[in-house]
């Protein structure tokens, strides 16, 4: 995971469909923290593991899988 490196806070990530599912907040292990402050969070932080990742660019971060799939694999800080 040559890209684990790239990620840092304020990253959008979005879904293979291109789709906004996040904003970074920061690494976790292996998960990434989304903003809780993201109109897509719902005032929650969520949390996607680092193995979705497809790439890495200056702007954004994108995921193997649809932003829907995305949102529905994601845990959440009360999990």
């Amino acid at each position: 995971m040559m890209f684990v490196e790239k990620i840092r806070e304020g990253l959008e990530v979005v879904g293979s469909d291109g789709g906004h599912v996040g904003t970074v907040d920061g690494l976790s292990g292996q998960l990434m923290k989304l903003k809780r402050s993201d109109p897509a969070s719902g005032g929650v932080h969520h949390y996607l593991d680092i193995a979705l990742v497809s790439g890495v660019d200056e702007r954004r971060i994108t995921l193997l899988v649809p932003a829907e799939e995305a949102q529905e694999r994601w845990s959440d800080e009360s999990s």
